[in-house]
């Protein structure tokens, strides 16, 4: 039987002083135990953009888990959920559809590690609306928010 593992995550513009971008993505899981691990994930990537930042979080969640789990990601990135409820990333990579009229699809190197790390396990996206007031979204704004006021919440995910 799988593990279920719960991954919350959100990126954050907050805490960078040169425009847009996640510098305090962070990535919160939640395994079967109810045990939480919390992951931060935002070197490099200072100047990049929000939804990025979500794929970003989103691969570094996936990637730290050693054995297949059964994975509920939360997010309030309605590109990132979206992308996959509705099949636009086996599209866009596989019969290289456009998001608009003329315009490319961005972050494809992001696209294709994200299938990569998802292979192993079962992953069921959930869109938890922003600023709704909704608990999982807050839980997700909270930890993004945590990382960018740097507080350097760290800690590695042990063998889920």
């Amino acid at each position: 039987m799988l593990s279920k593992v719960s991954i919350y995550t959100d990126g954050s513009a907050r805490g960078n002083p040169e425009g847009p971008g996640g510098y305090g993505t962070i990535v919160e899981f939640i395994d079967s135990t109810g045990k939480t691990h919390i992951r931060e994930y935002s070197a490099g990537y200072k100047k990049t953009t929000n939804n990025r930042m979500e794929l970003m979080a989103a691969i570094v969640g996936l990637e730290a888990l050693t054995k297949p789990c059964h994975v509920s990601l939360f997010s309030d990135s309605q590109y990132l959920v979206k992308a996959f409820n509705d099949n636009w990333i086996e599209g866009w990579i596989k019969k290289g559809w456009k998001r608009g009229k003329n315009e490319p699809v961005k972050n494809i190197d992001l696209w294709k590690r994200l299938l990569a790390a998802m292979k192993p396990h079962k992953v069921q996206y959930i869109w938890v609306r922003g600023h709704s007031g909704h608990p999982q979204n807050e839980r997700c704004d909270h930890l993004a928010t945590s990382a960018a006021d740097g507080l350097d919440l760290l800690e590695d995910v042990q063998d889920l």
